[in-house]
């Protein structure tokens, strides 16, 4: 279809005006319950509530305590570019929600709406409706202090709108969720949501300071679970201040969905800061599992420009780097002060899987070994021999890449890399069984299942450790620990790499050349559009060099961090960690047991292996006595 030739210029109607800006600013009815929430703040509202009928198209109601507007000022409200939030006409000092002065005349180009409000002062309430745009005259109302807006048949006015819309329950999540967005940006303000017959969530004003307020809100929304295992950050640098809670590690969900971030108290989805969290969780989890968290970033006004997007959901920061390296380094520093620490909802998790035995298939035989002893002693289990430290070098040798620029794993971590037996524990204190567990978080070990399972009693219940899982995580700390203080070792290409890019992504690249170099990688520039890898991590052995470097770019444009190579060199840690480490089906003594816990509890992360599962799980013993119906 060829385009028709364009006739004279002409000024648009302003209703037309409106309708083209509602279809950046209104997308959805979630939109506009955002604009018109936003807005409810704004005013300094401390109860708001939300009705919608039909998934928001055929009504939407919005009902607030805040300032209310006079007679004067509804008609001005519903203007274009018409707002009481600009005082000084700065754009770079927005100290609002909303400040675009488009909301409420996008809205009401495409709806029948009616506003209604009253100020405090004033003997009564005033009332305008707008149908597609068309104003009636304002009139007086009853009503108490505060405003309240109705919107029905939405997009009634655009037919063709109404097409690209869900069902009603789809639309209705949407707004659930954007409305609990800003209940967590917001605690000290009630919320409510209603689709007219129940009420989907009420969340009351929650109390105490901003910092254990935003926790209370928190729980209500994500659910007491993510109160009972989140960590607080509260960390400041250069005029940035950064608080929220973050989950551990072991508490964890298959996507990013509940990933919830704001700045200056406005829900945003920024790249940048999503980039920034994986980066910080990046030893913790697979790459299939995120973290939950709520982090409330306050910038000065003039550092943040948030006129990016007609929606306010995206942000640009004047020195992102800074702001990147603020939410990294708060993040690992949090999840290092956790120690040895897992999510609580581990042993629920483990109590609902355990079901009790009502039929034993065939009556229990009679032991036919001896009994292990308390500490290992003659004719105990745990003294059989198990193998020697050259026999587990030796196999360790064998497993490891042979092609990879290094014969020897010690060439690389030295001491940290070494599959000697664990460490004895030192003795336990003189005493009765229960005052020896109450001594140490993890308790003393009382025996081994399987040969892979570490049973300990604790003060008030007991803990089983994977012992594979729980000294992988300790040999790679070790070896993290390693590469910090000696630095990665480099491995010089006998015929450097030429590889081939597009001049924006090899600027990425060169301007990260410094940070590049310290992960072990030796980037130079060679014409335009071309670079010369000269050096790349020991670590990584034979490995596709100008494949890495290509996805290094991308990370680079999408997430403004060298992924890529982390993560490869992180797999690599793990695996050989993998291997390092005690495997499952080895005896162990009570002193070797008891070495382990002793070191998970000295250890930080040790609550997880490197893949974010547990490696460990802790039962009350409360809990264990409702499995056996004495509670």
């Amino acid at each position: 279809m060829s385009l028709r030739t364009a006739l004279t210029i002409r000024r648009l109607p302003d209703t037309l005006v409106n309708q083209i800006a509602a279809g950046e600013v209104v997308e959805r009815p979630a939109s506009a319950v955002k604009e018109l929430v936003e807005n409810a703040i704004d005013a300094g509202a401390m109860h708001i509530d939300v009705t919608m009928v039909d998934g928001g198209k055929a009504l939407i109601l919005v009902q607030d305590d805040g300032r209310g507007m006079g007679p004067d000022e509804l008609p001005l409200a519903v203007e274009r570019h018409a707002t009481s939030k600009l005082p000084d006409d700065d754009l770079f000092d927005i100290g609002f929600l909303g400040f675009r002065g488009e909301a409420l005349p996008s809205i009401a180009s495409v709806s029948r709406m009616t506003i209604t409000s009253r100020t405090a002062d004033a003997d009564s309430a005033w009332m305008l409706a707008i149908d597609a745009g068309l104003r009636q005259p304002v009139e007086p109302a009853a009503m108490p202090k505060g405003t309240r807006v109705e919107v029905r048949d939405l997009f009634h006015a655009t037919p063709a709108r109404l097409k690209f819309l869900k069902a009603a329950r789809t639309e209705l999540q949407h707004a659930q969720d954007m409305l609990q967005r800003l209940a967590m940006a917001h605690p000290a303000v009630a919320f409510s949501l209603s689709d007219g017959t129940r009420t989907l969530f009420r969340y009351h004003a929650a109390p105490g300071d901003l910092f254990d307020a935003r926790l209370g809100r928190l729980a209500a929304v994500l659910g007491r679970d993510f109160a009972d295992n989140a960590l607080a950050v509260d960390t400041e640098r250069e005029g940035l201040h950064l608080r929220g809670h973050i989950g551990l590690p072991t508490y964890n969900r298959g996507n990013a969905q509940q990933q919830y971030l704001f700045v200056n108290g406005r829900p945003v989805k920024d790249r940048l800061l999503q980039g920034a969290v994986r980066g910080a969780y990046q030893d913790y989890l697979a790459h299939d599992r995120h973290p939950v968290l709520a982090l409330y970033l306050d910038v000065p006004p003039r550092e943040v420009d948030v006129n990016v997007h007609p929606a306010k959901a995206e942000v640009r920061f004047r020195d992102s780097a800074l702001v990147r390296g603020l939410i990294v380094s708060a993040l690992r520093h949090t999840l290092d002060q956790a120690g040895h620490r897992a999510s609580t909802s581990i042993a629920g998790t483990a109590l609902d899987a355990l079901q009790p035995v009502h039929q034993l298939a065939a009556p229990l035989a009679p032991p036919r070994l001896p009994l292990p002893l308390p500490h290992g002693g003659a004719g105990s289990l745990w003294s059989q021999a198990r193998p020697s430290s050259g026999q587990i070098n030796r196999a360790l040798q064998a497993q490891a890449p042979q092609s990879g620029g290094f014969e020897d794993l010690g060439a690389v971590f030295g001491a940290a890399y070494s599959a000697a037996p664990l460490p004895q524990g030192r003795p336990l204190p003189e005493g009765p069984a229960d005052e020896q567990a109450s001594a140490f978080p993890l308790g003393v070990a009382r025996g081994q299942v399987h040969n892979t399972y570490i049973v300990a009693q604790t003060s008030d219940g007991i803990v089983i450790v994977d012992q594979h899982a729980a000294h992988e995580r300790l040999v790679y700390e070790r070896m993290k620990a390693a590469l910090a203080d000696s630095g990665l070792k480099r491995q010089m290409l006998l015929i450097p790499e030429v590889v081939e890019l597009d001049e924006p992504a090899c600027d990425r690249l060169l301007a990260r050349r410094e940070e590049l170099e310290n992960l072990g990688l030796v980037l130079e520039a060679f014409g335009a559009g071309v670079l010369v890898v000269r050096e790349i991590p020991a670590l990584l052995g034979d490995t596709d060099v100008i494949g890495l470097v290509r996805d290094l770019a991308d990370d680079l444009a999408e997430w403004d961090q060298a992924l890529s190579l982390q993560d490869r060199l992180a797999d690599v840690c793990a695996t050989m960690a993998c291997h390092g480490s005690v495997r499952a089906g080895r005896r162990l003594n009570q002193a070797e047991m008891d070495g382990l816990l002793r070191q998970m509890e000295a250890t930080p992360h040790s609550g997880q292996c490197n893949h974010g599962r547990p490696t460990y799980v802790e039962l009350k013993l409360k809990d264990i006595e409702k499995l056996f119906g004495r509670r």
